[in-house]
């Protein structure tokens, strides 16, 4: 049976209806002005939320080496690890992506191509903390899936410089163009274009609540990858977890925003007890807390149940962005969970790993979303495209099912478009 030991009590930012339309309206009307005003519209925002006062927004090359320049050895080679693993998991998941053609009938050949999306615009946040490992995530997977162009954006710090990290990893990554302006303006300026900026085909990235709401609104005039936010946790844990590690881990997650949803499923009265101390004790040293703190009182949650079974239903109906699983016989949570963003088993790997270096890409689904949708990856920049060629003998057969199905439909242009095959082909 299952028992609420803590119960999240916050409405969360995404689902609040004034909220809601707060945001809508005035993502709404920033992307009209700037459909109608371009780079003037851009500036006013970019001064407005940004603090910017330049004229403009493109990084040059000595601009871009300043910045590379400036950081130290350690950190250069840190970035290009973490790269490394991103772009070498990129590359495997694109060998397993293959055009394919057959003969399904005689004479009739189908098949499919793989196609990469022409250009597409990344979005690396610069908010609360500077997301440099969202530039590996977006532009080298983009890059991997053999995208012409790739081009990024972020905020500037106060107006002035960008963090030179995210402009190092962007350059590291192969962006070719980057411009320093973050939130709605940023995604409008790259799916609309300006005369500074050429639109792109697709946009990705994480980014906060205006940032999710731009891309939903201007999706279907440009692709998107997903609309994310705010950041998600799910622990599963037996009675062999350690409470200090779901605790860290948990806060870990917290940290992110105050609306961050941690929550701990578990059969272990002995896991819960050493978690709360654990998070308590925690609260009072982790330099974050205010912000972690503030999420877990509100959006934190402690779910008791009685078996696997249990947790496992009680997980996939929650369908987290990241499920971390301190269990038993990890292959069977492996082989029954089905609904999470990404999976992290064992307590020897977390979700920062995943976040910042590991390999896998730290854009993904949340708000139950999880349930349709896995996350960013090479498959989400190409484009699986469809052709068909026919001999005069097969378009004859396929013809003449074609005429009489269209017929049922009352679609009597398409019936001409078989009947003059059949009629052609009959004749020779």
């Amino acid at each position: 049976m299952v028992e609420y030991i803590k119960r999240s009590n916050g409405i969360n930012n995404s689902t609040s209806s004034n909220n809601l339309v707060d945001v809508t309206q005035t993502v709404a009307g920033i992307i009209d002005d700037i459909s109608n005003n371009g780079d003037h519209a851009l500036i006013k925002y970019a001064k407005k939320f940004d603090n910017f006062t330049g004229t403009s927004f493109r990084m040059s090359d000595s601009d871009i080496a300043k910045c590379v320049d400036s950081l130290q050895e350690q950190t250069l080679k840190d970035i290009k690890f973490a790269q490394d693993q991103i772009r070498n998991f990129a590359e495997i998941q694109m060998k397993s992506i293959s055009d394919t053609e057959v003969e399904t009938f005689p004479g009739v050949v189908l098949g499919h191509k793989n196609i990469p999306i022409d250009s597409v615009g990344c979005y690396v946040p610069g908010g609360r903390y500077p997301m440099v490992a969202s530039a590996h995530m977006s532009i080298i997977t983009a890059r991997v899936a053999g995208c012409r162009r790739v081009i990024a954006s972020t905020p500037p710090q106060d107006g002035l410089d960008p963090h030179p990290a995210t402009i190092a990893a962007m350059h590291f990554a192969g962006v070719d163009e980057i411009y320093l302006i973050g939130g709605v303006q940023a995604i409008a300026g790259m799916a609309l274009g300006t005369k500074e900026i050429k639109k792109v085909d697709m946009i990705v990235g994480p980014g906060n609540s205006y940032v999710a709401e731009a891309k939903r609104q201007l999706y279907g005039r440009v692709g998107i990858d997903l609309l994310a936010g705010p950041t998600e946790v799910l622990i599963i844990a037996d009675d062999t977890a350690d409470g200090e590690m779901v605790a860290t881990d948990l806060l870990g997650q917290a940290e992110h925003g105050p609306t961050s949803p941690a929550i701990l499923i578990t059969t272990s009265q002995r896991v819960i007890s050493e978690t709360v101390l654990e998070i308590e004790k925690q609260l009072k040293i982790l330099e974050t807390a205010e912000i972690a703190g503030e999420a877990w009182s509100n959006y934190g949650e402690i779910i008791l149940c009685s078996d696997n079974d249990e947790m496992l239903s009680h997980a996939n109906d929650i369908a987290s962005e990241h499920v971390q699983v301190f269990a038993d016989d990890l292959g069977w949570w492996l082989e029954n969970l089905s609904n999470y963003g990404a999976l992290f088993l064992g307590k020897e790997t977390n979700v920062a790993y995943g976040d910042k270096v590991i390999g896998t890409n730290h854009t993904l689904p949340t708000n139950k979303s999880a349930r349709f949708t896995g996350g960013l990856w090479v498959g989400k920049f190409i484009k699986t495209c469809t052709y068909q060629r026919c001999t005069e003998e097969a378009s004859k057969i396929i013809g003449s099912y074609g005429s009489r199905l269209c017929e049922i439909e009352k679609f009597f242009g398409h019936k001409k478009q078989c009947d003059l095959r059949v009629k052609r082909y009959s004749n020779r």
